[in-house]
Protein backbone atom coordinates (compact mmCIF):
# COMPACT_ATOMS: atom_id res chain seq x y z
CA UNK A 1 0.00 0.00 0.00
CA UNK A 2 1.34 3.42 -0.99
CA UNK A 3 -0.39 6.42 0.55
CA UNK A 4 -0.03 10.17 0.17
CA UNK A 5 -1.30 12.65 2.77
CA UNK A 6 -1.69 16.32 1.82
CA UNK A 7 -2.71 18.95 4.35
CA UNK A 8 -1.46 22.51 4.87
CA UNK A 9 -1.06 21.75 8.57
CA UNK A 10 2.05 19.64 9.16
CA UNK A 11 0.68 18.30 12.45
CA UNK A 12 -2.25 16.69 10.63
CA UNK A 13 0.12 15.16 8.06
CA UNK A 14 2.32 13.67 10.77
CA UNK A 15 -0.66 12.31 12.70
CA UNK A 16 -2.11 10.59 9.63
CA UNK A 17 1.27 9.16 8.60
CA UNK A 18 1.75 7.70 12.08
CA UNK A 19 -1.74 6.20 12.05
CA UNK A 20 -1.26 4.71 8.57
CA UNK A 21 2.09 3.24 9.64
CA UNK A 22 0.30 1.42 12.46
CA UNK A 23 -2.45 0.18 10.15
CA UNK A 24 -0.15 -0.83 7.27
CA UNK A 25 3.41 -1.13 8.66
CA UNK A 26 4.73 -2.63 5.41
CA UNK A 27 3.34 0.20 3.29
CA UNK A 28 4.99 3.44 2.23
CA UNK A 29 3.32 6.55 3.57
CA UNK A 30 4.29 9.92 2.09
CA UNK A 31 3.08 13.21 3.52
CA UNK A 32 3.39 16.85 2.46
CA UNK A 33 2.14 20.30 3.37
CA UNK A 34 3.37 21.70 0.05
CA UNK A 35 1.21 21.07 -3.03
CA UNK A 36 4.08 20.95 -5.53
CA UNK A 37 6.00 18.44 -3.41
CA UNK A 38 2.88 16.27 -3.30
CA UNK A 39 2.51 16.42 -7.09
CA UNK A 40 6.21 15.59 -7.54
CA UNK A 41 5.71 12.56 -5.31
CA UNK A 42 2.71 11.45 -7.38
CA UNK A 43 4.82 11.81 -10.54
CA UNK A 44 7.48 9.47 -9.15
CA UNK A 45 5.27 6.92 -7.40
CA UNK A 46 2.09 5.01 -8.21
CA UNK A 47 -0.02 6.14 -5.29
CA UNK A 48 -2.83 3.89 -4.10
CA UNK A 49 -4.62 6.24 -1.71
CA UNK A 50 -4.54 9.98 -1.06
CA UNK A 51 -5.75 11.53 2.18
CA UNK A 52 -6.47 15.08 1.15
CA UNK A 53 -7.55 18.25 2.94
CA UNK A 54 -10.31 20.09 1.09
CA UNK A 55 -9.33 23.65 2.03
CA UNK A 56 -5.69 24.62 1.42
CA UNK A 57 -4.18 28.02 0.55
CA UNK A 58 -2.25 27.02 -2.61
CA UNK A 59 -4.90 24.85 -4.25
CA UNK A 60 -8.17 23.38 -3.04
CA UNK A 61 -8.39 19.66 -2.48
CA UNK A 62 -10.97 19.46 -5.26
CA UNK A 63 -8.51 21.06 -7.72
CA UNK A 64 -5.64 18.88 -6.53
CA UNK A 65 -7.78 15.77 -6.96
CA UNK A 66 -8.25 16.58 -10.65
CA UNK A 67 -4.47 16.89 -11.07
CA UNK A 68 -3.86 13.60 -9.28
CA UNK A 69 -6.50 11.80 -11.33
CA UNK A 70 -4.74 12.92 -14.52
CA UNK A 71 -1.69 11.04 -13.30
CA UNK A 72 -3.60 7.99 -12.09
CA UNK A 73 -7.32 7.62 -12.98
CA UNK A 74 -7.77 4.82 -10.43
CA UNK A 75 -6.23 6.62 -7.47
CA UNK A 76 -8.36 6.45 -4.31
CA UNK A 77 -9.13 9.88 -2.86
CA UNK A 78 -10.22 10.18 0.77
CA UNK A 79 -11.05 13.77 1.71
CA UNK A 80 -10.39 15.03 5.22
CA UNK A 81 -12.01 18.26 6.39
CA UNK A 82 -13.91 19.95 9.17
CA UNK A 83 -16.77 20.97 6.88
CA UNK A 84 -19.62 18.77 5.65
CA UNK A 85 -20.70 21.16 2.89
CA UNK A 86 -17.93 19.92 0.54
CA UNK A 87 -19.20 16.36 0.57
CA UNK A 88 -21.23 16.72 -2.64
CA UNK A 89 -18.26 18.04 -4.64
CA UNK A 90 -16.04 15.35 -3.19
CA UNK A 91 -18.22 12.44 -4.22
CA UNK A 92 -18.77 14.05 -7.60
CA UNK A 93 -15.08 13.30 -8.17
CA UNK A 94 -15.69 9.61 -7.30
CA UNK A 95 -13.94 9.87 -3.97
CA UNK A 96 -13.46 6.73 -1.90
CA UNK A 97 -14.29 8.45 1.35
CA UNK A 98 -14.93 11.63 3.30
CA UNK A 99 -13.60 11.95 6.85
CA UNK A 100 -14.39 14.75 9.26
CA UNK A 101 -11.67 16.17 11.50
CA UNK A 102 -10.49 15.23 14.00
CA UNK A 103 -9.90 11.96 12.14
CA UNK A 104 -10.06 8.82 14.24
CA UNK A 105 -8.09 5.64 13.50
CA UNK A 106 -11.30 3.60 13.39
CA UNK A 107 -12.67 5.90 10.68
CA UNK A 108 -9.50 5.50 8.62
CA UNK A 109 -9.67 1.72 8.90
CA UNK A 110 -13.31 1.80 7.82
CA UNK A 111 -12.46 3.97 4.81
CA UNK A 112 -9.64 1.64 3.80
CA UNK A 113 -12.07 -1.27 3.85
CA UNK A 114 -14.38 0.48 1.35
CA UNK A 115 -12.06 1.79 -1.34
CA UNK A 116 -13.51 2.50 -4.77
CA UNK A 117 -10.52 1.02 -6.60
CA UNK A 118 -8.70 -2.17 -5.46
CA UNK A 119 -5.05 -1.55 -4.64
CA UNK A 120 -2.11 -3.62 -5.74
CA UNK A 121 -3.13 -4.52 -9.29
CA UNK A 122 -0.86 -1.87 -10.81
CA UNK A 123 2.10 -3.01 -8.70
CA UNK A 124 2.27 -6.47 -10.19
CA UNK A 125 4.83 -5.60 -12.87
CA UNK A 126 8.05 -7.45 -12.23
CA UNK A 127 11.58 -6.31 -12.82
CA UNK A 128 12.74 -8.37 -15.80
CA UNK A 129 16.26 -9.75 -15.44
CA UNK A 130 18.25 -11.91 -17.85
CA UNK A 131 21.28 -13.74 -16.51
CA UNK A 132 21.99 -16.16 -19.36
CA UNK A 133 24.62 -14.59 -21.56
CA UNK A 134 25.24 -11.00 -20.49
CA UNK A 135 23.37 -9.71 -17.45
CA UNK A 136 20.66 -7.18 -18.34
CA UNK A 137 17.76 -5.47 -16.56
CA UNK A 138 14.60 -4.33 -18.34
CA UNK A 139 11.37 -2.43 -17.93
CA UNK A 140 8.82 -2.85 -20.72
CA UNK A 141 11.48 -4.63 -22.80
CA UNK A 142 13.80 -1.61 -22.67
CA UNK A 143 17.15 -1.83 -20.89
CA UNK A 144 17.21 0.28 -17.73
CA UNK A 145 19.88 2.97 -17.60
CA UNK A 146 21.55 3.58 -14.24
CA UNK A 147 23.58 6.61 -13.17
CA UNK A 148 26.68 4.41 -12.87
CA UNK A 149 27.64 0.94 -14.11
CA UNK A 150 28.24 -0.32 -10.57
CA UNK A 151 24.49 -0.01 -9.89
CA UNK A 152 23.83 -2.69 -12.46
CA UNK A 153 26.67 -4.82 -11.09
CA UNK A 154 25.24 -4.49 -7.58
CA UNK A 155 21.87 -5.81 -8.74
CA UNK A 156 23.58 -8.65 -10.59
CA UNK A 157 25.39 -9.65 -7.40
CA UNK A 158 22.17 -9.51 -5.37
CA UNK A 159 20.41 -11.62 -8.02
CA UNK A 160 23.25 -14.14 -7.90
CA UNK A 161 22.81 -14.38 -4.11
CA UNK A 162 19.14 -15.35 -4.66
CA UNK A 163 17.58 -13.14 -2.00
CA UNK A 164 20.16 -13.66 0.74
CA UNK A 165 21.18 -10.63 2.80
CA UNK A 166 24.44 -9.18 1.47
CA UNK A 167 26.40 -7.20 4.04
CA UNK A 168 28.39 -4.08 3.19
CA UNK A 169 31.65 -6.01 3.60
CA UNK A 170 30.48 -8.72 1.21
CA UNK A 171 29.45 -6.17 -1.40
CA UNK A 172 32.64 -4.13 -1.11
CA UNK A 173 34.75 -7.25 -1.39
CA UNK A 174 32.87 -8.30 -4.51
CA UNK A 175 32.46 -5.01 -6.37
CA UNK A 176 35.88 -3.61 -5.43
CA UNK A 177 38.08 -6.70 -4.86
CA UNK A 178 41.31 -4.72 -5.21
CA UNK A 179 40.43 -2.05 -2.65
CA UNK A 180 40.69 -2.21 1.11
CA UNK A 181 37.56 -1.23 3.02
CA UNK A 182 37.83 2.31 4.38
CA UNK A 183 35.56 5.27 5.09
CA UNK A 184 35.78 6.49 1.50
CA UNK A 185 34.77 3.11 0.08
CA UNK A 186 31.94 2.77 2.61
CA UNK A 187 30.65 6.19 1.58
CA UNK A 188 30.87 5.16 -2.07
CA UNK A 189 28.84 2.03 -1.32
CA UNK A 190 26.12 3.99 0.51
CA UNK A 191 25.79 6.28 -2.48
CA UNK A 192 25.71 3.31 -4.83
CA UNK A 193 22.94 1.57 -2.90
CA UNK A 194 20.95 4.80 -2.67
CA UNK A 195 21.28 5.53 -6.40
CA UNK A 196 20.32 1.96 -7.30
CA UNK A 197 17.21 1.96 -5.17
CA UNK A 198 16.13 5.45 -6.29
CA UNK A 199 16.46 4.49 -9.94
CA UNK A 200 14.30 1.41 -9.45
CA UNK A 201 11.77 3.25 -7.28
CA UNK A 202 11.38 5.99 -9.88
CA UNK A 203 10.50 3.27 -12.39
CA UNK A 204 7.91 1.74 -10.07
CA UNK A 205 9.98 -1.13 -8.66
CA UNK A 206 9.78 -0.01 -5.05
CA UNK A 207 10.38 -3.33 -3.33
CA UNK A 208 12.88 -5.01 -5.67
CA UNK A 209 15.94 -4.10 -3.57
CA UNK A 210 15.29 -4.21 0.16
CA UNK A 211 17.55 -2.47 2.65
CA UNK A 212 17.89 -3.97 6.11
CA UNK A 213 20.10 -3.11 9.04
CA UNK A 214 22.57 -5.88 8.13
CA UNK A 215 22.75 -5.06 4.44
CA UNK A 216 20.64 -5.30 1.29
CA UNK A 217 18.94 -8.08 -0.64
CA UNK A 218 16.99 -8.65 -3.82
CA UNK A 219 13.35 -9.53 -3.32
CA UNK A 220 12.94 -12.61 -5.55
CA UNK A 221 9.16 -12.17 -5.67
CA UNK A 222 9.66 -8.82 -7.46
CA UNK A 223 11.78 -10.10 -10.34
CA UNK A 224 11.19 -12.14 -13.49
CA UNK A 225 14.52 -13.93 -13.82
CA UNK A 226 15.58 -16.67 -16.25
CA UNK A 227 18.09 -18.04 -13.73
CA UNK A 228 15.45 -18.40 -11.01
CA UNK A 229 13.06 -20.05 -13.46
CA UNK A 230 15.81 -22.47 -14.48
CA UNK A 231 16.36 -23.44 -10.85
CA UNK A 232 12.60 -24.01 -10.50
CA UNK A 233 12.69 -26.43 -13.43
CA UNK A 234 10.99 -24.18 -15.96
CA UNK A 235 11.46 -25.95 -19.32
CA UNK A 236 11.58 -22.76 -21.37
CA UNK A 237 14.31 -21.30 -19.15
CA UNK A 238 16.25 -24.57 -19.33
CA UNK A 239 16.18 -24.37 -23.12
CA UNK A 240 17.40 -20.76 -23.00
CA UNK A 241 20.53 -21.69 -21.07
CA UNK A 242 23.36 -22.60 -23.46
CA UNK A 243 26.28 -22.51 -21.04
CA UNK A 244 26.68 -18.77 -20.38
CA UNK A 245 25.77 -16.89 -17.21
CA UNK A 246 26.48 -13.23 -16.34
CA UNK A 247 29.47 -13.35 -18.64
CA UNK A 248 30.69 -9.83 -17.80
CA UNK A 249 31.10 -10.41 -14.04
CA UNK A 250 33.90 -12.37 -12.38
CA UNK A 251 31.96 -12.90 -9.16
CA UNK A 252 29.50 -15.13 -11.07
CA UNK A 253 32.18 -17.77 -11.75
CA UNK A 254 31.01 -20.12 -8.99
CA UNK A 255 27.45 -20.10 -10.29
CA UNK A 256 28.69 -20.49 -13.87
CA UNK A 257 30.58 -23.65 -12.90
CA UNK A 258 27.54 -25.01 -11.08
CA UNK A 259 25.27 -24.36 -14.05
CA UNK A 260 27.73 -25.83 -16.55
CA UNK A 261 28.03 -29.00 -14.48
CA UNK A 262 24.26 -29.20 -14.12
CA UNK A 263 23.74 -28.49 -17.81
CA UNK A 264 26.28 -31.14 -18.90
CA UNK A 265 24.73 -33.61 -16.52
CA UNK A 266 21.35 -33.01 -18.15
CA UNK A 267 22.84 -33.70 -21.58
CA UNK A 268 24.26 -37.09 -20.65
Amino acid sequence: MITLTVDDRRLVVTMLQNTLSRIAPKGRHYGFSNIQEALDCADKNTIDIVFLDVEMPEMTGIELTKELQKRNPTINIIFITGYKEYMGDAFGLYASGYLLKPVKEAAIREALNHLRYPIGAHHEQLLKVTCFGNFEIYKDDEAIEFPRSKCKELIAYLIDRKGAICTNDMIMGTLWPDKKPNDSLKSMLRTLISDTRKTLENLGFHEAVEKEHRGVRINPSCVDCDYYKYLDGDKKAMRQYIGEYMTQYEFAEETRLYLQEHFNGDEK
